[in-house]
C-alpha cells in the first residue's frame, strides 16, 4: 500500500527550491508575458487586482502600469522584495504581501481580477489553489493565467528534470495547468466562460551552455536538481538539457532562440 503524498512537505521543498538561486534573474526576461496577460484581461484603471505566486512581479507591474490597485503575493519573501524594488523604481503604488495561493488571506469576491504568470501552476494542491482563485474573484470578474504547456519547451524541460530527479509519487505535474481540458475541470465550480490562446515566449541566450549556466545558477528547480546529483549524474542531466535546447533552437549554430509554448487563459467568474 502506497504512502499518501504529504502536500505540506512537498510545498516546503518547493518553497525552498524557489527561494534558492534568484528567480528574478530569469523572471525579468518574462515581462512581456505579464503585459500580454494584462491586455488579454482588459484591466481597467482603479480595478482591484491580485497577483498570486507573483514571483518578482511581472503581472503585478503590468497591472499597476494600467492604473490598477494591485496586491502582489508570493510565499517567498525574497521574491516579493525584488518586485517591490521594481515597483518603487517606476513610482508604482503596489502592496506586497506574503501569502500562500492555497490559503489566500482575502475575503470572498474581493478582487475584480486575479492573475498569475507561471506561478499558481506550481501549487502542490492544484484543486485548492484553483478554488482559492475563484473564491477571491468577484462574480463577473476575470482570472488571468499564463501556464507552460506540457508539449512546449519548458514542459519538456521539467520532464527531463523528472527523469533525473523523480518527483514524489502522486504529485500532479504543473503542466496540467497548460491543458485546456484540465483547466475546465479545475475551475468547474467557478467557470463562467474561458478563453484560451496559445502563445510563445522566446528564450534568448548565447548558446545551450549559456542557458544551462544561467538556469542552474539562478532558476530554483534547475538549481536544486543539479545540486542534488552526484557529478556523473549531473553531467548526464546537462547532456540531456543540451540536447533538448539544441533540438528546439531556431537560431542556428551562432546563437540560441528557443520558443516555448504557453497558454494565455482568461476565465470569466460566474
Amino acid at each position: 500500500m502506497s504512502t499518501p503524498l504529504d502536500l505540506n512537505a512537498l510545498k516546503a521543498r518547493q518553497q525552498a527550491a524557489w527561494a534558492s538561486g534568484d528567480y528574478a534573474v530569469i523572471g525579468t526576461t518574462l515581462q512581456l508575458v505579464g503585459e500580454r496577460l494584462a491586455e488579454a484581461c482588459d484591466l481597467r484603471w482603479d480595478e482591484q487586482v491580485l497577483d498570486v505566486a507573483a514571483g518578482n512581479g511581472n503581472a503585478t507591474l503590468a497591472a499597476a502600469r494600467r492604473g490598477c490597485r494591485v496586491i502582489s503575493t508570493d510565499y517567498v519573501p525574497e521574491l516579493l522584495k525584488r518586485g517591490e524594488a521594481r515597483a518603487q523604481a517606476e513610482h508604482l503604488n503596489v502592496e506586497f504581501q506574503v501569502a500562500d495561493v492555497e490559503a489566500l488571506p482575502f475575503g470572498d469576491g474581493a478582487f475584480d481580477a486575479v492573475v498569475s504568470t507561471f506561478g499558481v501552476m506550481f501549487a502542490p494542491d492544484q484543486a485548492q489553489a484553483a478554488q482559492e482563485l475563484g473564491r477571491v474573484c468577484r462574480s463577473g470578474g476575470r482570472i488571468g493565467l499564463a501556464n507552460w504547456t506540457p508539449q512546449g519547451f519548458i514542459g519538456q524541460m521539467f520532464k527531463t528534470l523528472g527523469r533525473h530527479v523523480p518527483p514524489p509519487a502522486g504529485a500532479q505535474p504543473p503542466s496540467r495547468w497548460g491543458d485546456e481540458e484540465q483547466l475546465r475541470s479545475l475551475f468547474a465550480d467557478t467557470l463562467g466562460n474561458i478563453t484560451v490562446s496559445r502563445q510563445q515566449f522566446n528564450f534568448r541566450y548565447r548558446s545551450a551552455a549559456h542557458f544551462i549556466d544561467v538556469f542552474r545558477t539562478w532558476y530554483g528547480p534547475v538549481h536544486k536538481a543539479f545540486a542534488s546529483l552526484e557529478a556523473v549524474s549531473a553531467s548526464a542531466l546537462e547532456t540531456d538539457l543540451t540536447q533538448l535546447l539544441n533540438d528546439h533552437n531556431v537560431a542556428g549554430a551562432s546563437s540560441l532562440v528557443v520558443p516555448s509554448e504557453y497558454l494565455e487563459v482568461v476565465i470569466s467568474r460566474r
